[in-house]
């Protein structure tokens, strides 16, 4: 699999990426996350990757393009590799901050999970937050995922926050419904954003609320 080696190690206390590949941004945020941020020189330009990982460690890895748009992940607890297969409505980082709205449409495909679809929308709300000395802004959003016959699998509501230079998305306060009804509210907004140099920076560790029962949805 060509991308596997764009993949991190948690080892020795600090994240170790393949050669040509960078963390830009190390981020520790609520609900006992934490996420790296890399590029690597072997991809196409503006793809970007970001892992995830809570107390038990990573345990997802995704890569973007230039407009946000999904490309590939990898769920590390179950082997799982989706990636992007049919797109009707493309997501455009582009589009949200310049039209203030972006709607999204498209399947993805799976060994593990098969055939899904996502559909919904990003749009800002003109509040601007300042989380350790950085602006962000905030987006409302709605995406709503079916397997392969149609039947809703999930539903995500709520907030987000992105960085326009970086275009990245990050969580905030979100609503999650999965296909029982079983609704979960978190708040996964960051604390603390780090890059080369800075205290922080390829922590292995979240910091915050990992005192609490973690429930709800990881991405």
């Amino acid at each position: 699999m060509a991308v596997l080696p764009a993949l991190p190690v948690a080892a020795a206390g600090s994240f170790t990426l393949p050669d040509g590949c960078t963390v830009f941004a190390t981020v520790q945020m609520r609900d006992c996350q934490l996420s790296q941020h890399y590029r690597c020189d072997f991809d196409p330009e503006g793809d970007q990757w970001a892992l995830y990982a809570d107390s038990e460690g990573p345990y997802y890895v995704g890569r973007t393009d230039y407009e946000t748009r999904w490309v590939e992940s990898f769920g590390l607890y179950d082997g799982s590799h989706e990636t992007l297969a049919q797109e009707t409505d493309p997501a455009s980082f582009t589009t949200l901050t310049t039209t203030g709205r972006d709607d999204f449409d498209f399947t993805t495909t799976d060994p593990v999970n098969g055939t899904r679809r996502y559909s919904g929308w990003d749009q800002l709300t003109g509040e601007r937050v300042t989380i350790d000395g950085i602006s962000l802004e905030r987006t409302r959003f709605d995406l709503t995922a079916r397997d392969g016959a149609g039947a809703v699998l999930f539903r995500r509501s709520g907030n987000q926050l992105i960085h326009r230079d970086w275009r990245l998305f990050w969580g905030d306060t979100e609503r999650f419904e999965n296909a029982d009804g079983e609704v979960f509210d978190t708040v996964a907004s960051p604390v603390t954003i780090s890059g080369p140099g800075q205290p922080g920076y390829l922590a292995t560790k979240p910091q915050y609320d990992c005192d609490m029962m973690m429930t709800g949805w990881r991405p």
